[in-house]
């Protein structure tokens, strides 16, 4: 189980993330968000964490130019993508990937994706499409309230998910966000059986402050569900 801690905006609180046990950190550079950081502020973070860390930026429609240049200079190893638009989104990946290819460290290329429950076919086919494009490593599934397109700390409808994940074929790896919590991410672990999960204000005090035990039960209960789910699978198929 793939486990991302996002939103961060300072050291002590991704270095917390990682040594609890997570796999990733993300860092937000969409102005408008509470937990906005700075290219600099990223980059005195990242030089500082274990180099097997994952460094996630989380962009908002910026251009793939500027994205690969923030990857560049702030020490990132993956970015998450919030664009609308899906073909807009397979060209980024491409581009990002031909800008970004000749690096030490493999780039990770996650698109967003806002579950709606009024639209399950469209969701179903947008999954698909995204899984048909190689450029892309997983999607995540996020949920959106108003303008707000992450950290909304509103969950979505995971049992409609699944049944409209079902149909979606090919399947690409999956990232459940979107309201999460210690007290209920084993739940959504055990609805969706996604590849990964990601939280940002489920572990908060505030916006951009990170609860070091909330971190560590998540981490924790993450981990447990996530081995109980792959158990159970290997029983099913034994």
């Amino acid at each position: 189980m793939w486990v991302k801690i996002c939103g961060n905006t300072s050291f002590e609180d991704a270095e917390h993330a990682i040594h609890s046990g997570a796999d990733a950190v993300g860092f937000v550079f969409a102005a408008e968000s509470k937990r906005c950081v700075t290219v600099e502020q990223v980059a005195d973070i990242t030089a500082h964490l274990p180099p097997t860390a994952e460094k996630v930026g989380v962009f908002v429609e910026q251009s793939a130019a500027e994205i690969a240049d923030i990857v560049l200079a702030a020490g990132l190893t993956g970015v998450q993508m919030h664009i609308p638009n899906l073909e807009t989104a397979a060209d980024y990946a491409a581009r990002l990937r031909e800008k970004l290819g000749d690096r030490r460290q493999p780039l990770r290329l996650v698109q967003v994706l806002h579950f709606r429950a009024a639209a399950l076919d469209d969701f179903a086919e947008s999954v698909a499409q995204l899984g048909r494009n190689h450029a892309i490593d997983a999607v995540l599934i996020d949920s959106r309230i108003g303008d707000a397109v992450g950290g909304t700390g509103i969950a979505y409808d995971w049992l409609a998910a699944r049944k409209s994940l079902l149909r979606a074929a090919p399947h690409p790896r999956l990232i459940v966000a979107g309201g999460l919590t210690p007290d209920n991410v084993r739940q959504a672990i055990q609805t969706l059986a996604p590849w990964g999960v990601d939280v940002a204000s489920g572990v908060e005090t505030v916006a951009g402050k990170k609860d070091p035990l909330k971190v560590e039960s998540f981490i924790s209960s993450a981990r447990q569900a996530g081995a109980e789910v792959r158990k159970t699978a290997s029983v099913a198929g034994a």
